[in-house]
């Protein structure tokens, strides 16, 4: 089959041909790849960021955010069956250890990640477990929601955690509306009351982001900390969601909360510099928000079958990985890419 690996850090994807993989456990599932989503973690793997983290041995096929088809199932499988569509949850998980047992399965003991630390989806099949899968609507197909299997998860995680202390007349800021920003907009408006308040440095990425939900949208242009304490009556937001988590965004989000608020960090790249006197002072919460679990997938899911959540994506064939690359790294991305074999 084909698929497309890293070969080396800090040099380019290169397509090969390597064989399909088989049905070895009786957990195994192979699936058939309808649609794989490019994600910036990608581009951090290439430049080396998660080599240290992961130890997966090179070459292997990239690609965390996949949907498909069921292809082959091994002996003890019974929630899905050949042909069944599905999206893939990230993990492979055990389901023996505690957090397993506690549904808290994103931090299982001994999980596998696909497309991390083994191979991913970037290719025409796909070898994952049945405790992963969720099948899906059949008004959905795997192309239009492959990157909710990461990038919507992540949102859907973030955007979920603040919405259980968030409540009507409160406020919650979005930081960045790009693919996993507009994700989390609409996940704020299905589940709660707040003011949603969307800053992003892209004008269009404003515009689309109230087009789906926010109720206010600033323009990152250097007032943006102002603004959104003028839209705040002088106090901040009651939540922060930080989709971008580098440029100054730390910073200005920070300055966005009010006294007793809660910073949710998603995106990363630059450390939190703020003094501990300002955290106790102002009882500041800094939470951080990894992929979320696979209620939350079955939770997500459900929305986008309503047509609550919807994924703004840009599609491209397998062979054109290196585009799609491009394109996202050089903000020319709307929403997620699509990588479709």
């Amino acid at each position: 089959m084909k698929a497309v690996q890293v070969v080396g850090y800090g040099q380019r994807l290169r397509m090969a041909d390597i064989p399909v993989p088989r049905v070895t456990g009786p957990h195994d599932v192979i699936v058939r790849i309808g649609g794989a989503g490019v994600c910036r973690t990608d581009l951090h793997i290439l430049e080396g960021q998660w080599a240290g983290k992961s130890g997966v041995a090179l070459p292997y096929t990239i690609g965390h955010e996949n949907a498909g088809w069921v292809h082959a199932v091994g002996s003890a499988v019974t929630n899905v069956a050949e042909g069944d569509k599905v999206i893939v949850h990230p993990l492979i998980t055990c389901g023996l250890c505690r957090a397993c047992r506690a549904g808290d399965d994103v931090h299982c003991d001994s999980s596998q990640f696909p497309g991390i630390d083994t191979a991913g989806g970037y290719a025409e099949y796909l070898k994952t477990s049945a405790r992963s899968l969720v099948r899906i609507d059949g008004s959905l197909e795997p192309s239009d929601v492959a990157a909710l299997a990461d990038a919507g998860l992540t949102a859907y995680h973030a955007a979920a955690k603040a919405a259980r202390r968030l409540r009507p007349g409160d406020r919650c800021v979005v930081i960045g509306a790009g693919g996993l920003g507009h994700i989390g907009v609409q996940v704020l408006k299905a589940l709660t009351a707040a003011e949603i308040v969307v800053v992003d440095r892209n004008p269009d990425a404003v515009d689309l982001a109230v087009s789906i939900g926010a109720d206010r949208g600033v323009v990152a242009d250097g007032s943006q900390v102002e603004r959104v304490r003028e839209l705040t009556g002088g106090q901040g937001a009651e939540a922060v969601i930080d989709f971008v988590g580098e440029g100054g965004s730390t910073r200005d989000g920070v300055g966005m909360l009010r006294r007793a608020g809660d910073y949710h960090v998603v995106g990363y790249g630059e450390n939190l510099d703020i003094p501990t006197i300002d955290v106790i002072s102002a009882e500041i919460n800094f939470i951080g928000n990894l992929v979320g679990s696979y209620n939350d997938l079955c939770e997500l899911m459900v929305l986008a079958a309503q047509g609550r959540v919807r994924l703004h994506t840009a599609k491209y064939p397998l062979d054109r990985f290196q585009d799609a690359l491009d394109d996202l790294e050089n903000g020319r991305i709307r929403g997620r890419a699509v990588l479709t074999p």
